[in-house]
């Protein structure tokens, strides 16, 4: 029987990724396409998730990996990881609409934080979430990550990061120890 999870193949994104990348991370969260997952940002943020130049930073980072997950041929899933001294971040995390709710993002995020640990020796993972995404800070704390409490200003004007459609947003930063 095949599920989500059959054949991924984890692998450092490339430049020639950039395109598809970006595709993939826009249909996860924003517009009409995103609503066929549940980690659609599209009732709170309209506008563009990331762009090229973006996705290729990251890429290029000398501190940072951007894990491109491929079943069949295609990018599945995507996810940031960034070395920050005794902890990684991280970030951009996509998983296909259509292949959403099928255990497939928790695959990638042990995945992500294995490669962590192994890579860098780091004894923690942090990352933010927008503090309104009550379902999404869920899903993490079932992996395993706690609310801190700390909050960061969501970049209002920057359309970068999209166009706000409430004014109450802001970022939480969630931990977890990694043993």
């Amino acid at each position: 029987m095949e599920t989500a999870t059959t054949a991924l193949t984890f692998r450092d994104a490339t430049d020639a990724d950039v395109d598809e990348l970006v595709a993939l991370i826009e249909s996860a969260y924003r517009g009409d396409d995103s609503r066929a997952g549940w980690t659609t940002e599209a009732d709170i943020l309209e506008g563009q998730r990331t762009d090229p130049e973006g996705v290729l930073e990251v890429i290029k980072s000398p501190d940072s990996r951007l894990l491109a997950v491929v079943r069949e041929g295609r990018i599945v899933a995507c996810c940031q990881l960034e070395h920050q001294g005794d902890h990684a971040y991280f970030g951009m995390f996509a998983v296909s609409p259509l292949l959403q709710g099928a255990g497939l993002g928790k695959v990638i995020i042990t995945e992500a934080e294995r490669q962590a640990r192994a890579t860098w020796g780091v004894r923690e993972m942090q990352m933010t979430v927008i503090s309104v995404r009550d379902d999404l800070i869920a899903w993490y704390e079932r992996r395993g990550y706690r609310r801190t409490g700390r909050m960061t200003p969501f970049p209002y004007g920057d359309e970068r990061f999209g166009l706000p459609q409430r004014d109450d947003l802001q970022f939480e930063l969630l931990v977890k120890e990694l043993a």
